[in-house]
């Protein structure tokens, strides 16, 4: 009998959901000097992610890693991060908030073992705007957090590829 070890099983096993969350909470107090917490509740129906930020993660961890909030949060988010004057620029805020979601992919990813150095993060991608669906390929684990930065939820979320 084998025993499947692979990353993307080992996901369900070992319950990510703390390690991502805990990603999350690390990149924001350092980089943005703010903190979050995991959200209570879900976020209200009439709640919209305007700005989804995409970073691919591939080799030993295949599968994507989305970060998503409101214009207003992440409008927020770059202006914590760049400085008030700098976060006007709808440029600035998606370059913002692409980074913000590669250094949580970083974060997270190193924080498992046996990711050294096999597994590559992808440029990020943002998209902007409220009519769209995402579709990844990715066929295992789905993990979702809900967190709460400034009163605002943010979703972020881990898609395993198996």
């Amino acid at each position: 009998m084998s025993v499947d070890t692979s990353l993307p099983a080992r996901a369900h096993e070992e319950n990510w959901r703390p390690v991502l969350e805990l990603a999350v909470e690390e990149v924001f107090e350092i980089m943005l000097g703010c903190r979050v917490k995991p959200a209570a509740t879900q976020p209200p129906a009439t709640w919209k992610t305007e700005f989804t930020a995409m970073v691919g993660l591939a080799g030993s961890l295949c599968g994507i890693l989305t970060f998503a909030c409101d214009q207003p949060t992440a409008r927020e988010v770059a202006k914590c991060m760049l400085g008030p004057e700098i976060a006007d620029s709808e440029g600035q805020v998606s370059d913002a908030l692409g980074e913000i979601c590669n250094m949580i992919a970083g974060n997270f990813k190193n924080k498992l073992s046996g990711t050294d150095g096999r597994c590559m993060l992808s440029v990020p991608t943002v998209i902007k705007g409220e009519e769209y669906s995402l579709r990844s390929l990715a066929d295992g684990e789905i993990i979702d957090c809900i967190l709460m930065f400034q009163d605002a939820p943010v979703a972020v979320s881990l898609q395993l590829h198996t």
